[in-house]
């Protein structure tokens, strides 16, 4: 009977795409697999709903190759509390059932997809021959090879802890055979970092040598400086990693497996105008428009018809600031290298995305928009509270009787100012965090680049003795008799 039950679990566990693991067989059945994604989760879960259909995608993509499993932490709490699962969904990688990592790429289809492909293998692949070499860096991303001595070679060992380490985010290979970096100029122990051939170019070498001194800190920091070169192709992927610097895009449909001459025909167009810029603090990526189509109408008011068939052009500091061009991009690259040294200048305008600001705004609860927002919030003389909502938002509608009661309250006192924004129809400035709503906070007299949040409950009592604490002076209450 035992054998039959095993048996038939082992035969559904080939069948669906997704496994569902628990307490009962999670140990039995994660060791059956070379590698495995587990997602904890919860059924009540906003973000565990979104990422289900996805996780189901990937995982029909990687049928036979990696096997992706989920837990419910609900009713298996004995599993989840033994990998630490504290909040929901946790994303773990397994390999032959010993937890080994956490999961850290993207969590759509396709990211999940090429993360995990690239966990299946070994860490970093034994290149013997020039054909290994050429089929192994002939792909859709980027290659790191390492090329040593001797399988003794101390470089070697080293190399191979740091592609254990990075191999989500990089393709690694190796090499004991010295002539392959030969070819490539370097004839001593090294690391080579191969462009992807599909963004070859006459503006920088598609081959970079690492020749320092390796430890899985350098070469990583190598890795980081060269991989991208002047400008990547920028993906819902890899998006976060190059927007930790100021970046400027140019957007158009661009299909690197359609496309290749088109798609680059707009980017050497760029780099000819980027080359004279290298150095100065801002780098270049290229995106199709398509991806990130919702973001350019969230963030910079794109219309659809935008553009058209030429590229987009935007600038987005990792402060957060924005630039559009708003002149069309010429094919000689004379427009945008006119934009540039506006930027560069500081003559360019900031894309604030903003309501109009109201015409009247009598009432108690004065309403800011990204325009006033300086105006109203930041003003020296007074002290604001800030409520940042969505008019979509239960929580929002419930709290707007106290907080028009609280502006009431305070209506007659000249110093203190109780203000509200649409944050969905609004930039929100750097320095608030807003990630749910409603969202409070307070902007003290002297202390406006200090905003203190609002964490207390939304009731008139709390605010005002919230206020009475923060305020740098004394508040004058109209009508409040309850005593604080």
């Amino acid at each position: 009977g035992t054998e039959m039950v095993i048996m038939y679990i082992l035969c559904y566990s080939y069948l669906v795409d997704v496994l569902e693991l628990g307490d009962a067989d999670f140990d039995y059945l994660a060791t059956e697999h070379e590698t495995m994604l587990v997602k904890f989760y919860a059924p009540w879960c906003g973000h565990c709903k979104k990422l289900a259909p996805e996780f189901e995608k990937a995982a029909s993509r990687l049928k036979g190759s990696v096997q992706l499993a989920k837990v419910d932490c609900t009713t298996n709490s004995e599993t989840c509390s033994r990998f630490g699962v504290s909040g929901y969904p946790t994303l773990r990688i397994f390999r032959y059932g010993k937890d080994s990592a956490p999961y850290d790429g993207p969590r759509t289809a396709e990211g999940i997809y090429e993360t995990m492909r690239r966990q299946t293998g070994p860490d970093s692949m034994h290149l013997k021959t020039k054909d290994d070499l050429k089929a192994f860096v002939n792909n859709h991303d980027a290659s790191i090879v390492g090329v040593f001595s001797g399988t003794d070679s101390p470089r070697l060992a080293e190399f191979l802890k740091a592609a254990t380490l990075l191999r989500e985010q990089f393709r690694f290979a190796h090499s004991t055979n010295l002539q392959l970096a030969e070819e490539h100029g370097a004839n001593s122990e090294c690391v080579l970092l191969f462009r992807p051939p599909r963004l070859a170019n006459a503006f920088e070498d598609s081959i970079v040598i690492f020749r320092d001194y390796l430890t899985i800190g350098s070469l990583r920091r190598f890795i980081r400086d060269h991989i991208y070169g002047l400008c990547p192709h920028m993906t819902i992927e890899n998006r976060d990693r190059l927007r930790v610097r100021d970046l400027l895009t140019a957007y158009y449909a661009l299909d690197y497996h359609h496309n290749i001459p088109g798609s680059n025909y707009w980017r050497n167009r760029v780099m000819k105008v980027a080359s004279k810029y290298v150095g100065r603090g801002l780098t270049f990526s290229i995106a199709n428009k398509k991806d990130f189509l919702l973001e350019l109408e969230e963030d910079f008011g794109m219309g659809t018809s935008d553009g058209g068939e030429l590229p987009f052009i935007t600038i987005r500091t990792r402060l957060g600031h924005k630039y559009t061009m708003r002149e069309e991009f010429t094919r000689d690259g004379a427009s945008l290298q006119r934009f540039l040294e506006d930027y560069f200048a500081g003559r360019l305008k900031r894309y604030i995305k903003s309501e109009p600001i109201p015409e009247k705004n009598s009432g108690a609860v004065k309403v800011v928009v990204a325009e006033s927002f300086d105006q109203v919030v930041n003003d020296p003389d007074k002290n604001v509270l800030i409520q940042f909502f969505s008019p979509l938002c239960p929580h929002c509608k419930k709290l707007e009787p106290v907080y028009g009661e609280l502006a009431e309250t305070l209506r007659s006192d000249p110093k203190i100012v109780i203000a509200k924004m649409n944050a969905l129809a609004n930039d929100v400035p750097l320095g608030y965090d807003v990630q749910g709503f409603p969202t409070i906070y307070f902007a003290p007299v002297g202390r406006k680049d200090e905003p203190v949040r609002y964490q207390g409950t939304r009731e008139l009592k709390d605010f005002l003795r919230f206020l009475k604490r923060e305020a740098s002076h004394h508040l004058v209450l109209s009508g409040f008799k309850d005593e604080l």
